[in-house]
């Protein structure tokens, strides 16, 4: 097995497991409340929850492939990165613009504390630099594989 492969491997762990945390911190803080009720979220459950399974589909993909070596688990695997990636930078526009809890702006009179206000800004940038590095790291593979 390649150095790539298992850089890519380890790096879709640590996304995971921050993902993990990131997930956790959402559902104590209210994440599955609608908007109307009091701390709920700006995230729909179906948003969250499409990008999670999304990206755990992807790394059993990632694992048959890596076990056979079958191309066809790695073009999926990128198939299935590709809504994976569009949901979480979705997700990141909506915590950016939201400015995590803090009141601006004409609504300043009404702060909001959604479930993701509670977000760690390092654990969500965490997040997205493993995923980003993830997805380079399993690009490259397909590319070396052609």
């Amino acid at each position: 097995m390649g150095r790539v492969k298992v850089a890519a491997l380890l790096t879709w762990l640590l996304t995971a497991s921050v993902g993990g945390y990131l997930l956790w911190t959402w559902l104590v803080n209210g994440g599955w409340r609608t908007r109307r009720q009091a701390e709920g979220s700006r995230f729909a459950p179906g948003l969250i929850l499409g990008h999670g399974g999304l990206a755990a589909t992807g790394l059993v993909l990632w694992l048959c492939f890596l076990a056979t070596g079958a191309n066809p688990f790695l073009w999926i695997t990128i198939g299935v990165l590709l809504p994976v990636a569009v949901l979480g930078f979705t997700m990141f526009g909506l915590w950016l613009r939201a400015g995590h809890g803090k009141p601006r702006g004409r609504h300043a009179y009404l702060p909001r504390h959604a479930a993701e206000d509670h977000f760690p800004p390092p654990a969500v940038l965490g997040h997205g630099v493993f995923a980003v590095a993830t997805v380079v790291l399993v690009l490259f593979t397909a590319i070396r594989t052609g």
